[in-house]
Formats: C-alpha cells, sequence, structure tokens
C-alpha cells in the first residue's frame, strides 16, 4: 500500500508521506492522493537567458482556520507639536502717588490728567477734582498714554500751566517718557506733586 502524499508543488509537504488517514495536506489544505511521480527529468541545456523577476511567495493557506493575518503599511508616527499661544501683551499699570498719599491709576491704556467740569460729557480718567489746589490745574492738563513701541508711558503736555518731569518744563505738545520713580508736578508753583509708579 502507498503512503499519502501532497501532490502541491508549492507546499512544503510537496510528496512527503503524510499520515495515511490524511485527506487533505496539513500545511497547504490540497486534497492528497497516493503517489506524485516526479515531474519529468529536463535535458541539461541553459535556460535562455531572462530578466529574473522577484519571486511570487504564496501564504500557506490552512483549512478551517478562523484566524487571519493582516498586512497593513506602517506610517511613521508624526509627533504633534504643542500649539502654544502667546499670552495677550499687557501694558503695566501707571499709578500716580499724590504727596498727601492718594494714589490715581490709569485703568486703561490711555486717558488724561484734569479734572472735572460740568461742560464735559466724559470726566478724565484721572480726575483731580477734589485735591488741594485744583484750580491750577486744566480740564484736560496732560496726556497720558501707554506706547507700545517705545515700551513706555509716555506723557504730553496740554496745559497753559505747565507740567515739570523730575524738575524739567515740558515743551507743550512733545512726548516725554515716565520711569517708575519720576517726580511729576503739576502748575508754576509747583503746588501739585506726584510721585509716578509702574507697575
Amino acid at each position: 500500500m502507498s503512503a499519502n502524499r501532497c501532490p502541491n508543488q508549492n507546499c512544503d509537504y510537496f510528496n512527503r508521506v503524510l499520515p495515511n488517514n490524511a485527506r487533505v495536506c496539513p500545511m497547504c489544505g490540497t486534497p492528497v492522493g497516493n503517489v506524485i511521480s516526479s515531474p519529468p527529468a529536463q535535458p541539461n541545456t541553459p535556460p535562455p537567458y531572462t530578466q529574473a523577476s522577484p519571486p511570487v511567495v504564496e501564504q500557506p493557506r490552512y483549512p478551517n482556520s478562523t484566524h487571519f493575518t493582516v498586512e497593513q503599511q506602517r506610517v511613521p508616527y508624526v509627533q504633534p507639536q504643542p500649539s502654544y499661544t502667546p499670552a495677550p501683551q499687557r501694558f503695566p499699570l501707571l499709578k500716580l502717588i499724590h504727596s498727601s498719599g492718594r494714589e490715581y491709576s490709569l485703568a486703561g491704556e490711555a486717558g488724561y490728567i484734569g479734572r472735572r467740569s460740568q461742560s464735559m460729557t466724559l470726566p478724565p480718567e484721572i480726575d483731580l477734582t477734589g485735591i488741594p489746589n485744583e484750580g491750577i490745574i486744566s480740564r484736560r492738563h496732560a496726556r497720558i498714554y501707554w506706547d507700545w513701541s517705545q515700551n513706555a508711558y509716555m506723557i504730553v503736555d496740554m496745559s497753559t500751566n505747565g507740567v515739570y518731569l523730575n524738575g524739567n518744563l515740558l515743551t507743550p505738545g512733545v512726548q516725554y517718557r515716565l520711569f517708575n520713580g519720576d517726580s511729576l508736578k503739576l502748575g508754576q508753583e509747583n503746588l501739585i506733586n506726584f510721585q509716578v509708579v509702574v507697575m
């Protein structure tokens, strides 16, 4: 009695002896017969030269198998860049501290130093109404604003009685830088004195 052999030439068990009760090849699943004769011998003439193509590799088939392997193309992982949103630029707080100790703060980026009157629709941002000697202060005595290009607060004299910065009389309409610790005096008699605080 002849042994069962795998007839599939592409199978690893091709023409190998299989158990007598095997009806299919356990490697490729091909139904088995008794004996497969070897292919006829070819003459020893070399084959004509042809360009070699890559070999085709067949995946073995497993009968009654429920597991499948699917090859997927790998995509390289790209580390996401952290999103950085810079904090909005903020300007520092400006305070004017009166010689009496009373503090006046500029709430926004720009404003006027002065005193309010009934004819004004909007009071100045730094309202000096009620301080001693307020009569020498103009309604819009000076303008203070944050200059982003200079990265500093600037002051412009708009009065008739004058503004003194560190003892120097300012030219009306010309902008000057304010620094932390500067001395600011309003009026010709230097009766209203402030210390500039930039925080």
